[in-house]
């Protein structure tokens, strides 16, 4: 029984607790490619709060892991079989009534730690501020290594490619699927432009169809991946995000946080 995870906890040892901060994270169910599990998204979000938890704890941080949201935003890929939908209000509602929740249980400092891109969740928080007393923190943990992608990656990751792939060779190698000579299952990656020159270089932006945009829903070149990069990911991840965890259990609330 760890005492930062909560799936794992009993009434008898929550009630002994103190907890200082939550960190919910966020994740999907959709395919990744013809290789990937369609649960990436949610193995992540797992095994990213628990090594960053697990290593704030061990530092002092009072933090409380929840379970991952199974289910994200996945409008773009309603043609792909299985893409399991939440709407962006929806899930917002979801996670405005799980805020409430800890607030109840007297913790108002909440860790957002997404591994969908689809989830949108920076107007969750624009809109809950004012209207609750929790304070939210949104880390997208695939942003938060973008300086030091290249270090440890040769091809960008857009979903299911070098970066993804690396975590599952790295964990889940047993749900990788291979072909008969024991290489990827899994085709280039490779994204089809639009018609537009404004889009294609970011002026203008728009949901993505992916059933348009890509072959097999891979949007990334999986082929360069290995485990070791993948080990060599959640160690930057575990060093910066549980570093700010200490700091925000830490932190005292007054009326000039988190300032």
């Amino acid at each position: 029984m760890r005492p930062w995870k909560l799936l794992e906890l009993n009434y008898g040892a929550v009630r002994q607790q103190r907890y200082e901060l939550a960190v919910l994270p966020l994740g999907a169910t959709e395919p990744h490619n013809l290789h990937l599990p369609y649960g990436m998204d949610v193995f992540e979000g797992d095994l990213i709060g628990e090594k960053i938890c697990e290593a704030a704890w061990q530092r002092g941080a009072k933090v409380v892991l929840l379970p991952t949201i199974p289910y994200g935003t996945q409008t773009n890929q309603r043609a792909f079989p299985l893409a399991m939908n939440v709407n962006p209000s929806t899930l917002g509602a979801v996670i405005a009534d799980l805020v409430e929740s800890l607030v109840a249980s007297k913790i108002v400092k909440i860790v957002l730690l997404n591994s969908h891109g689809g989830n949108d969740l920076k107007p969750v928080l624009r809109e809950l501020y004012g209207k609750t007393t929790a304070h939210l923190f949104l880390c997208n943990w695939y942003q938060s290594v973008q300086d030091v992608y290249h270090q440890i990656f040769q091809e960008p990751d857009d979903h299911a490619g070098e970066m993804e792939t690396s975590l599952a060779l790295a964990y889940w190698p047993q749900l990788v699927a291979r072909n008969a000579d024991g290489s990827l299952a899994a085709d280039e990656g490779r994204k089809t432009p639009t018609r537009f020159e404004a889009i294609n270089r970011g002026w203008v932006s728009i949901t993505r169809p992916w059933h348009l945009l890509t072959t097999n829903a891979g949007a990334g070149n999986p082929h360069a991946a290995s485990a070791d990069k993948g080990r060599r990911l959640v160690e930057v991840l575990v060093e910066r995000l549980a570093g700010f965890l200490v700091e925000l259990s830490a932190a005292a609330v007054d009326e000039r946080f988190p300032f």
